[in-house]
């Protein structure tokens, strides 16, 4: 298995190879907004991948997949065909770089890789920069979704009772014991029953925004009781630092994990499924 991350030094040594996206996203309200942060600084040569754009917009929960087709339009406006390499960054704070690359594998891109350490570590390091608008060169891009990556509300409700997939919540531990409010307005607080809490923030260092050792990522995981023989689905707010998990799952030889989208955005709704509050 290839490690889905890429250094610093590599992406420097071979940026007139690569597509670069910069998938930086924030919550709601945080400000400035990506797109301005992009504006003002971003790697050489970066388009900026807008999270909440490449989605189901006819829906009313935030950035859930969108088609093959409406992917492919996507990409392709990005500059990107299906041959190329992408590498995917943000910010450093791992949001929402990982959530882009499941995108593109679960649209069938093999060459997709992620940025250890995102903006943060390359301009910490002294690297280039530009600023200013991206104008891509529009590509052909076809799309091929594989279901399996993704899971929907429903299958998580006929989880509850066959606990056929172990579920692993990226959230803060206090959202996750509903302690803490939840950032978007009216959801419920807790968690799904029987989902296990691994703040995505564990799995990085917040000082160089590198993500942790192979041997911190699976103590993460096996202490929150989490058996990596045994199916997998991740989850967390809206579906994004979910793929947090993922990644480090992925880096860790767990491959086929899926990624529920719709997340506590949707389980978390008034009036929806039973939630559990407390420690896992």
């Amino acid at each position: 298995m290839t490690d889905p991350l890429v250094s610093t030094q590599w992406l420097a040594d071979n940026l007139k190879n690569v597509r670069v996206l910069d998938a930086t996203f924030k919550l709601p309200g945080v400000l400035p907004l990506p797109k301005d942060d992009f504006l003002q600084v971003h790697i050489p040569g970066a388009v900026f991948f807008d999270v909440d754009a490449v989605s189901d917009r006819s829906i009313d929960l935030p950035h859930m997949f969108p088609s093959a087709e409406q992917f492919g339009r996507d990409a392709g406006a990005l500059g990107i065909s299906n041959n190329d390499t992408v590498v995917v960054y943000d910010n450093g704070t791992w949001t929402a770089a990982p959530r882009a690359w499941w995108m593109f594998l679960s649209f069938g891109h093999k060459n997709i890789r992620v940025l250890d350490g995102g903006l943060k570590k390359w301009l910490a390091e002294g690297r280039a920069t530009e600023k200013g608008e991206a104008k891509p060169k529009p590509k052909t891009y076809r799309a091929s979704f594989d279901a399996a990556r993704v899971r929907s509300m429903q299958h998580m409700i006929g989880n509850l009772e066959s606990k056929a997939e172990q579920v692993i919540d990226a959230r803060p531990a206090g959202r996750f014991e509903g302690t803490a409010p939840e950032p978007r307005a009216g959801l419920r607080g807790g968690h799904i029953p029987g989902s296990r809490s691994v703040p995505y923030a564990m799995l990085y260092d917040a000082n160089t925004g590198a993500m942790k050792s192979l041997d911190d990522l699976r103590a993460a995981f096996s202490g929150a009781g989490v058996d990596l023989k045994k199916p997998i689905v991740t989850s967390c707010g809206s579906g994004v630092s979910a793929g947090v998990l993922t990644l480090a799952l992925y880096r860790l030889g767990v491959t086929d994990t899926s990624l529920y989208d719709g997340s506590w955005s949707e389980w978390g709704a008034g009036g929806g499924p039973p939630v559990a509050a407390g420690p896992a």
